[in-house]
């Protein structure tokens, strides 16, 4: 049955009854899993999941602003597009005024910076995610940071402006350092023993996406060594970790050992329907053998078709579905997979998976001309490659 997303988050955060496997009349309640992990598509809302989760678990007093309420009050700390929001970038070219990143202080940046001054720790996580060359720069009060830029010959250029790439990679660093810090708290079995009381209300922690930018490397070192905090957690402490990368969720389920002896209960894929309800669906493996990844991918894109419903992420999901055979066939370009004018078809694909194409200006349905690409390239996949034949479709 389908759900609205505070129902969702409402069984994520639920312990739930069920019938004893050797005495059926007998119901056993099981707790909330240590980790949750749920895969879904871009769009789909992850992000809007956690704040739901978010209001759920601690609801805002009446009056009470975003990120005013004590550190000691919060429940749930959560990493996503809304913490995000909490840095920006000050440049004003009018006064030539050099950029900097703003930092917009609430009780966790407060804590990890101000009182526990792990700001080398958090230079260290990004150099390491990005570039040793690439130094970020705080001020006295932690209210900003500017970055430099090593060019060799020791030539320094200072105050630059990084990526966005670049900005999320910094701003997960200082969640990683904060998530290290009270992970060694609530560590501490006996609350009296512990440096502060800030976290001791904590329960849940939410991570939604971190950092989707980084490339394969990187994001397996990230997805072990969140497993590697997550497994060094002896408390009551949960996590719901989302994300729509299938590589970031293998990791995560192999490092984390879910497959083994039930755990696997924890492992979800969250599904939008057309009428805005979803589904939170169970799924045991990681995403090779549970989701059938490249398999759902199929089945929506020819749901589309036979429902004459092809939209412009068809396309994305169609140049996703080219991608991974090509890999697991061993081309180096997907693009290699196409039919006899590849060229064309490449170019048609990729104007309708760019940026630009995606972006709010451009928001024109594809033709029926267009539609009928997205079928002839389908069908030419799965005629054209053994690959297919082999998994039943």
């Amino acid at each position: 049955m389908s759900k609205t997303l505070t129902e969702v988050a409402q069984q994520l955060s639920t312990p739930r009854s069920v019938k004893n496997k050797k005495t059926t009349e007998v119901e056993v309640v099981k707790q909330v899993p240590k980790v949750q992990l749920i895969y879904a598509f871009n769009g789909t809302g992850k992000t809007r999941l956690s704040r739901a989760f978010k209001e759920l678990i601690a609801p805002k007093a009446e009056g009470e602003e975003a990120q005013a309420s004590d550190l000691a009050d919060k429940k749930v700390l959560y990493y996503s597009a809304f913490t995000e929001d909490l840095f920006y970038w000050e440049n004003d070219l009018e006064w030539d005024v050099e950029p900097k990143l703003i930092i917009q202080p609430n009780a966790f940046t407060r804590w990890v910076l101000e009182e526990q001054g792990q700001d080398q720790s958090i230079t260290a996580t990004f150099q390491d995610y990005t570039s040793d060359k690439l130094t970020p720069h705080f001020s006295d009060d932690f209210s900003s940071v500017s970055f430099s830029f090593e060019r060799g010959n020791n030539q320094q250029e200072p105050h630059i402006k990084i990526s966005k790439g670049e900005e999320s990679n910094f701003i997960w660093s200082v969640f990683n350092a904060l998530l290290e810090q009270l992970i060694s708290e609530l560590n501490i079995a006996e609350a009296e023993n512990r440096s502060t009381d800030a976290f001791n209300k904590l329960a849940y922690v939410f991570i939604d996406d971190p950092v989707s930018s980084l490339d394969e490397n990187h994001l397996i070192e990230l997805a072990v060594n969140l497993a590697g905090l997550i497994k060094s957690s002896q408390s009551d402490l949960k996590f719901i970790i989302t994300t729509h990368s299938p590589l970031f969720y293998n990791v995560l389920h192999n490092e984390l050992d879910l497959s083994k002896k039930g755990k696997n209960e924890g492992c979800y894929l969250l599904e939008r329907h057309e009428d805005g309800s979803f589904d939170l669906t169970v799924k045991h493996g990681d995403s090779n053998k549970s989701f059938s990844y490249h398999l759902h991918l199929l089945q929506t894109i020819e749901q589309a078709i036979a429902d004459s419903k092809v939209e412009r992420f068809h396309f994305t999901l169609l140049r996703n579905l080219y991608e991974k055979t090509a890999s697991f066939l061993g081309y180096p370009k997907w693009s290699e997979l196409l039919p006899d004018d590849k060229q064309l078809y490449y170019s048609r694909i990729i104007n309708f998976t760019s940026h630009s194409t995606l972006s709010n200006e451009a928001v024109a349905q594809p033709t029926p001309a267009e539609s009928a690409t997205v079928k002839l390239l389908l069908n030419h996949l799965k005629n054209s490659h053994g690959f297919w034949q082999q998994q039943g479709v």
